[in-house]
């Protein structure tokens, strides 16, 4: 399980992030792709010839950067989360595409494009193939893809590719996006603001207090819930000014849809639970990140590794908790 969200600031600047919800850790770290990294596509996808520098939360397997989020220079910002049931893909490239697998999918979106509509014209030729074979267990994914403009959702499913605009701002997982957005319809109740005291009859009814106007939104970890709730907070949540102000926003929205352990099971019997938060300012070119057992905020500006190099960097995500316990 896991929730992503976007806003932008009064000057226009990407606020993105996303809580990643799993039963363990995949020993993910703070990843820089520089622009002098030579990588080739597992299917030949195009690639740009001066690409972008790409910092972001992954992990290196076999010399290759594996991102489940991440964002570049130019202030575009991608994020994968879980899409079980609804995703399906091909597993072979078609002919007269740009083929490219799933699991560099994020990668490919980050070191090419600069914005959303780049990245989204690009899509209008591309098939996204899964090289695992049927049978065998994959990952199913849908992805957020973001700037400081607009936010799209790239859903592939048995009928194929979707690319949909995505005015909510939001991603949770399954089911797909146009579900979500329906489901919203039913919230249109709901406010900020308390409501203003009635009668049934002659008996006159009061809000309790403060909140009653948000009665009605639901408070479990399940996706649709998530998404309800992640929305209306993101969008009900009053503009800020600072990087400060905006990272605190960002962070504090998506706690409010974090997973404690413990309140979710799975089928194997394992419990799951939000293993980090990251985020990304266009603002000041900064990832932000936190974990499950240390909820301080830690900053790795793009400044800080060698983004012209040719060498995978990386960083961690994980402090020694004795330090401060």
């Amino acid at each position: 399980m896991c929730t992503a969200i976007r806003f932008t600031d009064e000057n226009g600047a990407l606020f993105f992030g996303r809580n990643l919800d799993w039963m363990e850790s995949y020993g993910e770290e703070i990843l820089a792709t520089p622009r002098g990294f030579a990588y080739d596509y597992a299917l030949g996808a195009t690639h740009a010839e001066q690409p972008h520098a790409v910092l972001g939360v992954g992990c290196v397997m076999g010399g290759k950067p594996m991102y489940f989020d991440c964002a570049n220079d130019a202030g575009l910002a991608i994020a994968g989360l879980n899409f079980p049931r609804c995703g399906a893909f091909p597993h072979e490239p078609a002919e007269g595409k740009c083929n490219v697998a799933t699991f560099e999918f994020p990668l490919w979106v980050a070191r090419n494009f600069a914005s959303t509509d780049e990245a989204e014209h690009a899509l209008t030729n591309t098939q996204i193939v899964s090289l695992v074979q049927p049978g065998q267990p994959e990952s199913l994914l849908h992805w957020i893809i973001a700037d400081g403009t607009r936010s799209i959702v790239v859903e592939n499913t048995a009928t194929g590719l979707h690319v949909y605009e995505n005015r909510a701002n939001v991603l949770a997982n399954s089911p797909e996006l146009p579900w979500h957005i329906a489901n919203l319809d039913n919230y249109l109740h709901t406010s900020s603001e308390d409501p203003q005291p009635t009668a049934w009859g002659t008996q006159e009814l009061r809000a309790w207090g403060i909140g009653a106007g948000m009665q009605g939104i639901p408070g479990d970890p399940s996706s649709p819930s998530r998404f309800v709730r992640a929305a209306y907070a993101n969008a009900r949540h009053p503009a800020k000014t600072t990087e400060r102000e905006n990272i605190a926003r960002l962070f504090r929205t998506l706690a409010a849809v974090q997973v404690t352990e413990g309140t979710v099971k799975s089928a194997e019997g394992r419990f799951e639970k939000t293993i980090f938060t990251s985020g990304f300012s266009s603002a000041t070119n900064t990832y932000y990140a936190n974990t499950y057992d240390d909820f301080e905020i830690r900053a790795f500006p793009f400044e800080n590794f060698n983004m012209d190099d040719e060498k995978l960097q990386t960083s961690t995500l994980y402090r020694n908790m004795e330090a401060f316990c």
